[in-house]
């Protein structure tokens, strides 16, 4: 019962919250690069991190260092989202969140490499995870999915309190019923995304340390192979990483093939279920065959991903993929560069030498005709 009461608390003050950020301006207006044409409320995922509140106040604040890591993560994302913030204290803050959890964790014992390539993925899934709020439905679709898999195996396992994932799933649902609609009624914003993603690594690595398997990272494979292969192809042809594009595979599918994005987001969440489906199945057997499924997985998703996007850039016009090249950018730069010189330089103009001969006056034209010149 408290959970219907909880779903229906997060309701309306995701109402006042709209109310809200429209009277104060916080809205998201479409440019060439968007997905949507119309402005937008966004900063709307803050729900999620009130429905962490909840959760933490009725649990007499159960994993206190993580929640002060989510509540900076928090501040700094919401801050983003109403009036921005410099990169390099947004990326401080997100070091400080996973340093929190990394201590909730109790694993400074650990190997360094391993505390590195844990700090690394961290930030690089918060980071990665904002991309989802480009496609109605997206960020709700995937996080229900992963949501619900942990749900399933907590049940099995125990390794952290069910309420924790049911408190942020519910944040979710109320969440999805403003986006998951052909015209959003809001977006998540960066604070969104941030506090989804936080939350659902505390979990994932929870499960991982009480397993002791590494497997379970596949329930974010396919939004992963997205990312990945999406970054790698941006630093081979010499763009930048970190600038807003339309070139990841969920935008292209909804923007320039026409897919309705609603039936994107779904796509997505599907082909994560049954990934997670049979990483479920999977993890009952031995480390080969784990091994080789998770090969055999990436592998044909990869496979899957470049093949079908290399025919989209084939065939489709990406808009604004060329603008934001640094190459292309560099080669503007040179061709105006060398236009400025050749401008500066004065212009000559050869001709051919002639030589000028004095024709004698006291001649006349018979005489010349029949003697010819004597100077030649």
């Amino acid at each position: 019962m408290i959970y219907i009461f909880t779903l229906i608390f997060l309701f309306f003050l995701e109402l006042l919250y709209l109310k809200v950020a429209d009277k104060f301006n916080i809205i998201d207006k479409p440019n060439e690069r968007s997905s949507h044409t119309k402005v937008t409320i966004r900063g709307a995922g803050i729900i999620f991190y009130v429905a962490s509140v909840i959760y933490f106040v009725n649990n007499d604040f159960e994993y206190p260092w993580f929640f002060l890591g989510l509540t900076l993560l928090t501040y700094i994302s919401f801050l983003d989202d109403i009036r921005g913030v410099n990169p390099t204290a947004r990326l401080t803050v997100h070091l400080a969140s996973v340093l929190f959890v990394v201590y909730e964790f109790g694993v400074f014992n650990f190997p360094w490499y391993y505390l590195v390539l844990a700090f690394v993925f961290a930030i690089g899934v918060i980071n990665a995870y904002n991309f989802m709020d480009g496609i109605n439905g997206m960020t709700a679709c995937c996080t229900l999915v992963m949501g619900g898999l942990l749900l399933y195996v907590n049940t099995k396992i125990n390794y952290i309190e069910q309420d924790f994932l049911i408190y942020t799933l519910l944040g979710v649902v109320v969440f999805g019923f403003f986006n998951f609609r052909k015209k959003a009624a809001c977006f998540a914003g960066d604070v969104g995304p941030a506090v989804l993603s936080f939350m659902l690594l505390f979990a994932l690595g929870k499960l991982i340390l009480k397993t002791g398997d590494f497997t379970y990272i596949l329930f974010l494979a396919v939004y992963g192979i997205e990312i990945g292969w999406s970054v790698a192809r941006r630093v081979y042809q010499g763009y930048h990483i970190f600038e807003p594009h339309r070139t990841f595979l969920l935008h292209m599918l909804s923007n320039e093939v026409g897919y309705n994005s609603l039936l994107v987001s779904l796509g997505y969440g599907l082909a994560q279920l049954a990934l997670g489906a049979s990483v479920i199945y999977i993890v009952q057997f031995g480390a080969s065959v784990q091994w080789s499924f998770a090969i055999v997985t990436l592998s044909g998703l990869s496979a899957f991903y470049l093949i079908w996007k290399q025919y989209i850039f084939n065939n489709y016009y990406i808009k604004g993929e060329e603008r934001y090249a640094i190459r292309h950018r560099r080669l503007r730069k040179l061709k105006a560069r060398r236009s400025k010189k050749a401008y500066l330089v004065p212009e000559v103009k050869l001709t051919q030498e002639v030589k000028i001969i004095d024709m004698p006056r006291s001649e006349n034209r018979e005489d010349l005709l029949q003697n010819g010149v004597q100077s030649l």
